[in-house]
């Protein structure tokens, strides 16, 4: 279906485009890649909410008010998680894959989660190492480019309804429960991660991981941003290596991009 049926803005369509191109020359955000339709959308309600007539009057009032682009970066970046999100999913990575990979690689196994958002996720594949008796020195990498749900992961505090997937005493092992209701995970089971700012668009991936994990991301870019950030996936993994991605994230042309599939959303480096 043609974007613009899906979605008509009340802007002017060439100013939005140099919108575009401002936000990459000024802020190093490229938004390019992603379903515009959805982008257009959430910048349009921004401005209306502050009573900006065009995109050029926005674009010159973000460059200079630190706390509107604060504003701008939260409400264009998509945070919706849990622990152990499908856990069906991440009983196969704990019992037949993460076994297997460990065994080729034990003391310098690299795990990576990409889009990592609050943190939900990479202390997920913290507890799941930790269940399985996986070393120390097996680390994980956490990225995001949104700098607040990064700051939000550090943290490692999680209302009760992101733990859903946990059994009550599971919750004892892992959390420690604070005054305000909210669960902090334990520092033992975050000391093997570490989080960075990282553009999945924009920036250089490092190399050599085990196993990469980016589900419920790429449903937000567009066909040529999936393939590219796809390639770059398979182009960070090792040989043997694995990527996880989300249940509604099928890869088509694994084969093409050097993956096979070992089950379903689990592909592996050829």
């Amino acid at each position: 279906m043609n974007e613009s049926l899906i979605y008509k803005s009340p802007y002017n369509d060439k100013d939005y485009e140099k919108l575009l191109k401002d936000l990459n020359t000024y802020f190093e955000v490229d938004l390019s890649g992603y379903k515009q339709h959805r982008v257009r959308r959430r910048i349009d309600m921004l401005m209306r909410k502050h009573s900006y007539k065009t995109y050029g009057e926005y674009m010159n009032n973000l460059r200079k008010d630190t706390k509107l682009w604060d504003e701008f970066l939260d409400k264009l970046t998509i945070n919706v998680t849990e622990f152990f999100r499908n856990p069906e999913k991440w009983e196969y990575l704990k019992k037949e894959i993460l076994p297997k990979l460990l065994k080729e690689n034990p003391m310098k196994f690299r795990a990576w989660s990409a889009g990592c958002s609050t943190g939900e996720e990479p202390h997920t594949l913290s507890i799941v190492l930790d269940q399985i008796n996986a070393p120390s020195s097996a680390k994980i990498l956490a990225a995001d480019f949104d700098k607040f749900v990064l700051k939000k992961a550090q943290e490692g505090i999680y209302d009760k309804r992101s733990l859903i997937n946990f059994s009550p005493s599971d919750i004892d092992k892992y959390f420690m429960k604070l005054e305000n209701g909210k669960f902090k995970v334990k520092p033992q089971y975050k000391t093997r991660i570490t989080f960075k700012r990282l553009n999945l668009l924009m920036d250089t991936f490092d190399k050599n991981f085990d196993l990469i994990i980016c589900r419920n991301v790429v449903i937000y870019f567009d066909t040529d941003a999936k393939d590219m950030l796809y390639r770059k996936f398979v182009d960070a993994l090792k040989p043997g290596g694995v990527l996880f991605v989300g249940s509604t994230e099928r890869i088509f042309n694994y084969r093409e991009l050097g993956l096979k599939t070992i089950a379903p959303f689990f592909y592996q480096k050829v």
